[in-house]
């Protein structure tokens, strides 16, 4: 799904969001629906095309402003269903799914089986460059409408067929018996017809069918949602709105809540954790989250990518002492990772505490042996690139670098290469133009071992920035999605992460818990696994 960021601003000093964020004495905003709040937030990436939106900050707001045929639970993040009345199969590959009645988009237009069929298309379609169009690739006739090389040969999904109103079916390439669970995903909302025949204008306002909709949005600035109050789901909104206002630098935004600017921060930054119980108290929250955090390899460059390479990667990852790095920077909100999971999934899930072994495991010795039998670092220096618009990343960077450097025995051995922005860094990815370890992380999209391997690693992968690629992974990974029984196939995910360490694809550093501090105008504030904010749950006053 999507990586990990968090980028956030100074909006407060932008006379446009004075009176939605109550700075300058401006007040608190009231929609129709009640009180609105004001959130941190950080511009999206892409536009907020559900099959087109990889990241966290465009995710929230898909997230608010759509509902798709499965919901993943804010407390548990089992998926159950939403728009789904029943999702059928005798073979874990030929799907009949219902859709229920009543549910319409909020400019009246009814959720039909068709709603979600041309959607599928869209977000699959080669021509419109949707990053999540791999998602849809377990779908029959995917190789015709996203071929790897060439020109598209279909426009459609030959798997996917509309039965009538509230009916369709979907035949996969092969047996994936974890289908039905990723349908929670934004990449398979459904569309309204205003989409497909006035797109630039609902780029400009998405029209969606969630407890929220999109009232402005001033880019660099805010996006101002409000309570829908024709919404038919179970989840109504229980405040008028929420604006989400833009930050680039998270600490502005701490001070502004402390100030009394700002509702909520969803992301406390690390140069406050040793104050932010003190300053909150239990509107405080630290919670754990499907999220873990590693550094990436450019396979693309061939010094990372030659023959003992695996044994450099593998040596880095013993020279990062990651137990003092979370201890010291990070005050509790992050734990030491030992595998390529998150401990949320549970063992039943796939998370298999231990599985990296020592090769996450300080070790200077082993270290410094084994780059040297790999021979050496690259070019002599590992440059690791990071976004330094959030104000986060330095001081860990550094810290990883301290540690590397301490460990090799040689204070130039690491440095931090910091890249302005997170658009400009993602740009710089996209482009293929890294030339070292680079920052990265995951947000799970929904609670399978599979949404942090395949997504990942797996060959020409949708979120496979450093374009890692192993036989042996790809076949793990189909013959654990073919398998119907969920112990067997966790067992062959697991088989599949180990040859992630053995070849040490990304080192993974550590699991993220979510964070968050609020304002004594909310209540009923929590994260959910994903570490989102459950907005339309909070309420005002």
């Amino acid at each position: 799904m999507r990586g990990v960021t968090r980028a956030r601003g100074a909006a407060c000093a932008l006379a446009v969001a004075l009176a939605a964020a109550g700075c300058g004495g401006g007040g608190p905003a009231v929609g129709a629906g009640g009180a609105v709040l004001s959130s941190s937030w950080g511009d999206p990436q892409n536009p907020l095309e559900p099959a087109n939106t990889n990241e966290v900050q465009g995710g929230k707001v898909l997230d608010m402003i759509f509902r798709g045929l499965k919901k993943y639970d804010p407390r548990t993040g089992k998926a159950a269903d939403m728009l789904a009345e029943s999702i059928d199969t005798d073979d874990s590959r030929n799907f009949t799914i219902r859709v229920k009645r009543g549910w319409t988009f909020s400019d009246g237009e009814k959720v039909t089986a068709r709603s979600f069929v041309d959607a599928w298309n869209y977000g699959a379609s080669l021509k419109h460059h949707q990053k999540n169009a791999y998602f849809f690739g377990y779908v029959d006739g995917y190789d015709k409408v996203h071929p790897s090389s060439g020109t598209q040969t279909a426009d459609t999904l030959s798997g996917l067929k509309v039965v009538d109103d509230h009916t369709f079916t979907v035949r996969l390439r092969q047996t994936f018996s974890g289908f039905p669970d990723t349908l929670g995903y934004a990449a398979f909302a459904p569309l309204p017809r205003v989409f497909f025949t006035h797109h630039a204008a609902w780029l400009a306002k998405p029209v969606g069918n969630g407890p929220y909709t999109v009232e402005s949005y001033r880019k660099g600035s805010q996006m101002s949602l409000r309570k829908w109050a024709g919404y038919p789901g179970p989840d109504k909104a229980r405040n008028g709105g929420v604006d989400l206002v833009v930050y680039t630098d998270n600490n502005t935004a701490y001070t502004d809540l402390m100030a009394g600017n700002l509702d909520l921060v969803d992301d406390v930054p690390a140069a406050q954790l040793k104050n932010v119980r003190s300053d909150l108290g239990d509107r405080y929250i630290n919670a754990p989250a499907g999220i873990i955090q590693t550094f990436a390899f450019p396979y693309y460059d061939k010094a990372w990518s030659k023959p003992g390479a695996e044994k450099v990667r593998t040596g880095l990852s013993m020279a990062i002492n990651r137990r003092q790095i979370t201890e010291t920077i990070f005050d509790r909100t992050r734990t030491p990772a030992t595998d390529w999971t998150s401990p949320v999934l549970g063992a039943d899930g796939g998370y298999r505490a231990g599985l990296c072994g020592r090769a996450c495991s300080y070790d200077p010795a082993g270290a410094r042996k084994l780059i040297k039998e790999g021979g050496g670092i690259p070019g002599g220096q590992v440059r690791i690139t990071y976004n330094a618009d959030t104000g986060s990343h330095k001081e860990w960077v550094d810290a990883v670098c301290n540690s590397i450097n301490n460990a090799l025995g040689d204070s130039k051995a690491c440095v931090g290469n910091p890249v302005g922005t997170f658009a400009d860094f993602r740009n710089r990815i996209g482009r293929h133009k890294m030339s070292g370890p680079f920052r990265a992380g995951w947000q799970m999209d929904y609670p399978l071992i599979q949404n942090f391997l395949q997504p990942l690693y797996y060959t020409d992968a949708s979120s496979n920035d450093g374009m890692w690629s192993n036989r042996d992974f790809d076949r793990l990974v189909d013959q654990a999605n073919a398998e119907t029984d969920q112990a067997r196939a966790v067992r062959l995910f697991q088989r599949a992460e180990e040859v992630v360490r053995d070849h040490m694809a990304a080192i993974p550093l550590w699991y993220q818990n979510g964070s968050a501090g609020y304002s004594e105008r909310l209540s009923g504030v929590a994260l959910n696994p994903f570490s989102v904010p459950v907005y339309n749950e909070i309420k005002v006053g």
